[in-house]
């Protein structure tokens, strides 16, 4: 047996894509240890048991840890943290626009989808106006980079090199379903459709990746999908509830119709949706740019 396959490096004396993987998710595991353990000394010193940060910076501390673990793994390789699809300009910018203009228009779909045969009606929320909705995109922006990041930065995109394309796009699927697991509402006749709903949603996002070699896309459809589900249309985002501009009231429909406490994402028009949607983004006929973006040549050994 050639035990050589299973060494640190390949015949060309490089780390093999698998522990890059790996190293990332040290490394994003240790800035988040490192946060915790400087919490609980702060804690110790001043009395403060917890330390609530404001609920509209977000997820942006873990959009920094997990930009810094990415950069320290491509320092490493030589690469810049703009070879992970992070080239800001103007074409970063007129695809996260049309991104989130996508996103919105998948979950307006997919609304429409459920009420039409009586799931649900809107009630306008006096409580909130087009300010409150407009504030929180800060928040909804941080949660889309951090989990693009997370699932189609750096980690997916070595698991690419190392296993191929559509490997890594079932086991990122795999990953990011698994990841959702433990939200509110995934239980009961909901789970399946939930879990299968979120890993369609990974593909249609690692798709946009694959597609145009950045992660303007895959963040502009998170993005706007989250905000349209939750801050618009009132609906929970992957179970948690939302305050939105309307507030959706439930007709007397199945559960697989309407999501249920869950939300739209644990609903049958959503799986369609999002099937619907791979479709058309694996039958869109643009590829990487000659793979510019990714900074290698996909044909070298690695």
């Amino acid at each position: 047996m050639d035990t050589g396959k299973l060494g640190l490096t390949d015949a060309h004396g490089r780390v093999r894509n698998g522990f890059k993987v790996a190293g990332f998710a040290v490394a994003l595991w240790a800035a988040w240890l490192l946060v915790g353990v400087a919490v609980v000394l702060v804690g110790l010193f001043t009395g403060t048991h917890s330390l609530r940060l404001p609920p509209s910076v977000g997820d942006w501390p873990g959009v920094g840890f997990a930009l810094a673990a990415s950069w320290l793994c491509l320092k490493m390789e030589g690469e810049p943290l703009g070879s992970i699809g992070l080239r800001l300009g103007r074409r970063f910018l007129t695809e996260s626009l049309l991104g989130a203009a996508v996103g919105v228009a998948l979950i307006l779909v997919t609304s429409l989808a459920v009420m039409a045969p009586g799931g649900f009606t809107w009630v306008r929320n006096a409580q909130v106006g087009a300010a409150d909705i407009l504030m929180v995109l800060g928040a909804f922006m941080a949660r889309g980079a951090y989990e693009e990041l997370l699932f189609r930065g750096y980690a997916f995109q070595r698991a690419i090199r190392g296993m191929g394309e559509a490997p890594a796009l079932l086991l990122f699927c795999l990953l990011f379903a698994a990841a959702h697991l433990g939200n509110p509402g995934m239980d009961g006749d909901a789970r399946l459709l939930a879990c299968l709903n979120i890993g369609l949603a990974s593909l249609m996002l690692g798709l946009a990746y694959t597609k145009t070699g950045s992660l303007a896309l895959p963040i502009g459809i998170h993005l706007g999908w989250n905000w349209a589900q939750g801050s618009l249309l009132g609906f929970g985002v992957s179970g948690y509830a939302q305050n939105g501009y309307w507030t959706p009231v439930p007709g007397d429909m199945p559960r697989w119709l309407t999501g249920g406490d869950f939300g739209l994402e644990a609903s049958l028009p959503c799986t369609l949706v999002n099937i619907a949607a791979c479709l058309c983004l694996a039958l869109w006929g643009r590829r990487l740019n000659e793979w510019q973006w990714l900074g290698y040549n996909p044909q070298e050994p690695g």
